[in-house]
């Protein structure tokens, strides 16, 4: 018998937060958080998102033991905003039981009936900058900091339970050294003199602070036109402001702009923290941090985490002029692996871009659909 509880307590909280801990032990391919900042993530007082969502977090046991956990959430801009009557879930681990896994989901299916929604997708987070899709290849690669690793028994509960594939995403990688400087160091020079744009590189973090606005703003404009796509807020700007940029390496942030100095494109790199997570096993202190500035210092695996382009210089080659910088940057700093995140089947112009580096498809992904109805 399958009892599932609604965590109430930040005691219940730390049990949903860590309970993946358990389920992946061992796991070469499983990366960690931080638990005291997925703690912070989910508190309401702390994050901005939730200004315009709400969340319920649920446990589930059995026999005693706990089994599994989901997060039910309801993202108010895009129900009021967009009409587009989704309940979300994401966070959604559980043990090979179909007695669990359909126990979270009806807690889902409750919360979405009785505020008159019309499906459910999942697993995915608050909005588009969370985590998203169940992986359905690729269980052999490691993952990264900003997707989900999970068991490949995941995919056929979603299907027993009636579920339907809603989106798919690829993740690929590329070896650094195929990025050959002739596809775009010629490129690059005559855009900027057609265009009248220049390259802005960064040495430290205060320098980013003043664009930071204005490139949200324009990750509005670049992706509002793919699907489920809901609009980063002007309070949400500020929390990921002071939680993200700070932790990027500032010569791994790319801005493109006009001779009027309007931001026209940018591009944010990361380094690969996987590794220095794994062995941070969810706590910054006493080693974590260590670990985790040290691959920020020395990882030769970069994840490009985005790239927003003006919707009207789109179609322009401004991409040649981020590569051209990015190539500098790589070769100085040994960078071997280039590894993509997660990216919309169906956002062809994305794979456009890439298609001269060689990618390669290690993962693919999925969110799944359900009707309320």
């Amino acid at each position: 018998m399958v009892s599932v509880k609604q965590v109430a307590s930040k005691a219940d909280l730390k049990k949903f937060v860590k309970f993946p801990f358990t389920l992946y032990k061992g796991s070469s391919y499983w990366v960690p958080p931080i638990i005291n900042d997925e703690m912070e993530s989910f508190d309401p007082n702390k994050n901005p998102v939730f200004k315009n969502a709400e969340a319920k977090f649920f446990l589930a046991y059995k026999d005693g033991k706990l089994v599994g956990r989901i997060a039910a959430i309801i993202n108010w801009l895009e129900v009021n905003e967009q009409q587009l009557k989704k309940m979300r879930f994401g966070w959604f681990d559980f043990a090979d039981d179909l007695e669990v896994s359909k126990a979270l989901l009806d807690k889902v299916t409750e919360i979405g009936k009785s505020n008159n929604l019309e499906f459910m997708e999942g697993p995915v987070g608050f909005s588009n900058l969370d985590k998203v899709g169940v992986l359905i290849e690729g269980f052999d690669h490691i993952g990264t900091m900003i997707t989900w690793y999970n068991h490949p028994y995941y995919q056929s509960h979603y299907e027993h339970h009636g579920f339907v594939k809603e989106k798919e995403y690829l993740e690929n990688k590329f070896l650094a050294a195929k990025a050959d400087p002739k596809l775009f160091h010629k490129a690059n020079l005559l855009i900027k003199k057609r265009y009248g744009l220049r390259e802005m590189n960064f040495t430290n973090s205060n320098e980013i602070m003043p664009w930071v606005d204005k490139m949200f703003d324009l990750f509005n404009d670049s992706y509002s036109v793919l699907s489920s796509f809901v609009k980063i807020t002007d309070v949400q700007k500020e929390y990921f402001k002071k939680k993200y940029i700070s932790f990027i390496n500032p010569e791994y942030i790319k801005f493109v702009v006009d001779s009027n100095d309007e931001l026209v494109a940018f591009a944010i790199v990361m380094p690969s923290f996987s590794k220095a997570l794994q062995k941070a096993k969810g706590k910054l202190f006493p080693f974590g941090v260590f670990h985790l500035l040290k691959a920020k210092k020395q990882s030769k695996d970069v994840i490009f985490y985005l790239i927003g382009i003006r919707p009207d210089f789109q179609n322009k080659g401004v991409t040649a002029i981020i590569f051209n910088e990015y190539h500098n940057t790589f070769t100085e700093k040994g960078i071997v692996n280039c590894i993509r995140t997660p990216e919309l089947e169906e956002n062809t112009a994305i794979r456009q871009m890439w298609k001269h580096f060689d990618p390669v498809t290690h993962k693919r992904r999925r969110t799944y659909r359900k009707d309320l109805s």
